[in-house]
Order: structure tokens, then C-alpha cells, then sequence
């Protein structure tokens, strides 16, 4: 796991409310669904309690990736002055086509809603820019040009 991330304030309340789910309702539901498996005799072929278990892992694992990136998140402001950075929302023309993009840290991103990560290529190439730059990156199709047209 990265030792930090950026998240807007949305996301981290989003992520807090899963947690308090998963610790509460969830490991509840588990125990409940552990303790009912074993009570249906041998465990060793209980599809039931080796099901149990396993949601029981992923029910850790999850609380344990979320309870360390909530402790290390920083927070992102959106108004950086008109210079691009996490929390940014950004317009940017390519080949006479305006597209709008919110860039965002990794554990945010999704290109459906047009959220791009600072990791990414484009998300790298963008940073630190400001309205009426021009920048590139190397895509898999090849190089790709933009130019910024509004910073928010």
C-alpha cells in the first residue's frame, strides 16, 4: 500500500461510513452466519462455515486497507489558484473537443465519471498547469496534445 493518498473530503466521509459498516453491521452478520455454520456439524466439509470464513477475511482485509488509508489520507481542497492540482476540476481541449475532468488521488479514480487519477499518465502531465498551457503524454495510442482552458 502507498504511504499516502489524497482524497476530497466527500470520499474520505464515504470511505469512513464504510468502515463503521464493516465494524459494526458486517462482522455482526459474520459472527452470526460463523456461529449458525457451526452448528451444522463437521466442519472440515461445511460449505457453509469455510463460506463464513472466507467473507470473514475479506471483511478484515478491507477494514484493515481502509483503517490505514484513512490514517494516512490527506484531505484536498478544490481552489489551488488556478494551477491544476488534486481536487482540480479542469477543462481541457484536444483536437477542437472540450473535455471536463476532476483529478483526483488513485483510490478515487473512475474514468466513467470522468474522476483521473494524479498517478496516472495524463494525471501526471496535467499537474501544475495552468489556463492556456499546452502539455502532452504518451498514451498507448501514442503521444496525445491538450491545451488547458479553465482551471476550478
Amino acid at each position: 500500500m502507498k504511504d499516502h493518498e489524497y482524497l476530497t473530503q466527500e470520499k474520505y466521509d464515504e470511505f469512513k461510513k464504510e468502515l463503521e459498516l464493516l465494524k459494526g453491521t458486517k462482522r455482526k452478520e459474520i459472527a452470526e452466519s460463523l456461529e449458525y455454520a457451526k452448528q451444522l456439524g463437521d466442519l472440515s466439509e461445511n460449505a457453509e462455515y469455510h463460506e463464513a470464513r472466507d467473507a470473514q477475511a475479506n471483511v478484515e482485509d478491507r477494514i484493515a486497507k481502509l483503517e490505514q488509508l484513512l490514517k494516512t489520507a490527506s484531505i484536498v481542497q478544490s481552489n489551488h489558484g488556478g494551477v491544476v492540482n488534486v481536487g482540480s476540476v479542469v477543462t481541457v481541449e484536444k483536437d477542437g473537443k472540450k473535455f471536463e475532468y476532476t483529478i483526483v488521488g488513485s483510490e478515487e479514480s473512475d474514468v466513467i465519471s470522468n474522476k483521473i487519477s494524479m498517478r496516472s499518465p495524463f494525471g501526471q502531465a496535467i499537474l501544475g498547469k495552468k489556463k492556456g498551457e499546452e502539455f502532452t503524454f504518451k498514451a498507448p495510442s501514442g503521444e496525445l496534445k491538450y491545451t488547458v482552458k479553465d482551471v476550478k
